[in-house]
């Protein structure tokens, strides 16, 4: 008598209602043994490798990449082989089912240069020393457990490649198998995924590049040409352009997912909880000396205000009506990628100078660009900063995201005209927008926090 086992999507640790599919690790009819790497999901965070709960045959799989699987339901079907490997009655699999903590997620809107450079008050390139802000693409940490493991590169068709690697080739039209490893052991890093898209060595639909145990043996294909848009006849006779293959067609309703599926969510969340008002002014850089590190002066002002004015440094619960206010500072500063906004915090950001602010920053970039950052780097911050005005915008009102209480927006850097004793003078100055939840502070609170933060943004060092 043969047993089936239905497989339900588990919470991949995030309380999130689903998860997307980014590539399967076999299809229906393979043998898997247990453990083994079923299936890659992206939820809003990360992309997760999801392993067999069981050892026996694929009867049936739900959906295939890019479809969006709701939490608790079927995700893969299997006939059981008592033969092989199986977990023992009530052995603790990992699975995750709660729901995730009451701590900010990554919907603060909150941007900074994904060109790796940056910008200066003109919007030119930033001299060196004066960085406005970070680069990078922040993608969560892996939750690791015997369900859901830690992302780990996997062999699937010959080719070593993490799932997060996996799917950056298939956003960027890469074929893996043509792409040239340089990792340990013959892995496809991002690197090498992202150098093969720049100098079009490995286009999707070309032939295989030689692996080292067949180069000898194996000659590569000519490869075909890079695929074009497609130009077909209107009603007219002239020529209309159609998308190239793989592109939705523009006009065309997509479905959401991932990072951007989960910041809908947070967003609607915030605007139907929090009751956000916002006070503008400008900081005055005008005594500042020599060039200095604009980003580390913001965190550095925006810790002086919290200290003075501990309100804005909180969390607030809404259905309590309580609050809690924080002894340490943790920034919440992200970055704004294709995919959606990532948060990572900047923990404890009182207790370090601008040396260590722009280190602990350069950290989180290189963890972000090798998927190694935990994802307990990506919540719990206690106040949020957003520079929107790394592209354009003076001021703003930037969405609060429960349970923290204030976010600071940055501006645009500009030179104004200012009225000083017997005359007037150009200023450099920066437009800073403070949007907080009036439940848990009063005007007066906020107002005295923007004057400590201004006050600290205009000390000449």
């Amino acid at each position: 008598m043969t047993t089936k086992k239905t497989f339900l999507l588990p919470d991949l640790g995030e309380g999130l209602p689903d998860a997307t599919i980014v590539e399967w690790f076999v299809k229906e009819g393979d043998t898997i043994r247990l453990d083994e790497n079923l299936v890659s999901m992206e939820t809003a965070k990360a992309v997760v490798e999801v392993p067999s709960p069981v050892s026996g045959k694929v009867l049936k799989l739900s959906g295939g990449p890019g479809d969006v699987i709701i939490t608790g339901k079927m995700l893969a079907e299997f006939e059981i082989d008592p033969s092989m490997p199986q977990r023992a009655e009530g052995q603790d699999t990992g699975h995750h089912h709660g729901a995730g903590s009451h701590a900010p997620d990554d919907g603060d809107q909150v941007v900074a240069s994904d060109d790796g450079g940056t910008i200066s008050d003109a919007g030119e390139p930033a001299p060196k020393g004066e960085a406005r802000a970070d680069s990078g693409t922040v993608v969560g940490a892996m939750q690791s457990s015997d369900a859901v493991r830690s992302e780990q590169a996997v062999a699937v068709g010959g080719v070593k490649a993490m799932p997060a690697v996996r799917a950056l080739a298939r956003k960027l039209g890469v074929d893996l198998t043509r792409v040239r490893a340089t990792g340990a052991d013959g892995v496809v890093t991002m690197d090498d995924v992202k150098r093969a898209s720049a100098d079009g060595s490995a286009k999707a639909g070309a032939a295989p590049v030689a692996r080292a145990a067949d180069r000898a043996v194996a000659a590569p294909a000519p490869e075909p040409a890079a695929p074009q848009a497609r130009s077909t006849l209107s009603q007219a006779g002239k020529p209309m352009r159609t998308q190239p293959p793989g592109v939705a067609a523009s006009g065309q309703p997509e479905q959401l997912k991932g990072v951007r599926r989960n910041m809908a969510r947070v967003m609607a969340d915030a605007h139907a909880k929090v009751v956000p008002t916002t006070l503008c002014d400008d900081a005055d850089l005008h005594a500042w000396i020599g060039k200095q590190d604009i980003t580390a002066r913001l965190v550095r002002a925006i810790v002086t205000a919290c200290k003075t004015v501990p309100a804005l440094n909180a969390w607030f619960d809404g259905e309590n009506l309580s609050r809690t206010l924080h002894p340490q500072v943790d920034i919440g500063i992200a970055v704004d990628t294709e995919d959606g906004l990532f948060v990572p915090a900047l923990r404890n950001a009182d207790m370090l100078d601008g040396a260590g602010v722009r280190a602990a920053i350069q950290r989180l970039r290189a963890q972000v660009e090798d998927r190694t950052i935990p994802a307990t780097e990506l919540s719990g911050y206690t106040i949020s900063l957003s520079n929107f005005g790394m592209f354009a915008g003076r001021y703003a009102t930037p969405v609060v995201v429960p349970p923290c209480v204030a976010i600071v927006g940055a501006g645009k850097l500009s030179h104004d005209v200012v009225a000083v004793m017997g005359g007037i003078e150009v200023h450099r100055r920066m437009p800073i927008s403070l949007t907080f939840d009036h439940r848990a502070c009063t005007g007066g609170e906020a107002a005295r926090f923007l004057k400590a933060l201004l006050d600290d943004m205009a000390a000449p060092n």
